[in-house]
């Protein structure tokens, strides 16, 4: 990772690094970028694997979709985290793409994001100057732009090791019926305690703003309830308070933010089931 890492930090001009390559290559093909340097990141072990570790798991920038979703240990703790990154593309896409390409590409739109800022994920840099660990949420700034630097690449993924009585979910709205891009994505992450009151909650939402959303006071919703219906009407309330989006041929700014507060609402429910509440 050092060297690719210094293979983009001395190219002058314009670089980019392949994993799937889902996007990157038909940008190519298209003639909408003209790199001067790829560098493929898929044979360097650090990028292949997905481990369990104490703290959770860690899973390599060139994972594919489909890798994920045939590792049990890892479907079982983050159930909405695996489904939301495959929900990206077809089966033939999920045989090449990652998570942290679909991060990277920094797509407002982007379905396994939500679910990675829900989860409280963060991902490890390395770069000219050594690594740095930061939260998923902070990685994008702009549409198709993120806070990488010169000769930075994302090595892994870090998710947190999924406590007891815990559930997420993700949800999204598509026109069609599969292999879309989301008009609204939601993901909800909950604990409960013994008696089923929620007692720590982080919920995110895509595709409505320029980058993916946390949404504290939505998680305030829902923290020392019973996730009751006066509780979900308060986070559909806050989701839809937050939204900042826009209007487009695939949705109006009216019909997003009311779409918000409905799939909040209907992922954190899911969500509580998964932890075992009722």
């Amino acid at each position: 990772m050092k060297e690719a890492a210094a293979l983009l930090a001395k190219e002058k001009g314009s670089a980019f690094v392949l994993a799937g390559g889902t996007d990157l290559l038909v940008r190519l093909r298209t003639g909408f970028i003209e790199p001067d340097l790829l560098v493929d990141i898929k044979r360097i072990a650090a990028t292949r694997s997905i481990q369990v570790t104490p703290g959770g798991f860690r899973i390599g920038a060139a994972v594919t979709g489909a890798e994920l979703g045939e590792h049990a240990k890892l479907k079982k703790a983050w159930p909405g985290v695996v489904e939301s990154a495959n929900l990206i593309g077809s089966k033939q896409v999920q045989g090449r793409c990652t998570m942290v390409g679909n991060l990277c590409n920094a797509s407002p739109a982007a379905d396994s994001v939500p679910a990675l800022v829900a989860a409280g994920a963060k991902v490890v840099i390395v770069g000219p100057k050594g690594k740095r660990t930061v939260p998923v949420e902070q990685v994008p700034v702009a549409p198709g732009r993120t806070s990488l630097k010169k000769g930075e690449i994302i090595e892994s993924i870090l998710l947190p090791k999924r406590l007891s009585r815990s559930g997420d979910a993700y949800l999204r709205f598509i026109p069609r019926t599969e292999m879309d891009i989301a008009v609204v994505g939601v993901a909800a992450s909950v604990t409960l305690d013994a008696k089923g009151v929620c007692i720590d909650a982080r919920v995110a939402l895509g595709a409505v703003a320029p980058t993916v959303l946390l949404v504290p006071d939505a998680a305030k919703a829902l923290i020392g309830t019973r996730m009751d219906d006066k509780a979900l009407d308060a986070l559909a309330a806050a989701c839809s308070a937050a939204c900042r989006p826009i209007d487009d041929k695939r949705g109006t700014r009216e019909f997003r933010i009311k779409v918000a507060g409905v799939l909040a609402r209907r992922a954190a429910q899911i969500a509580r089931k998964r932890a075992g509440g009722r």
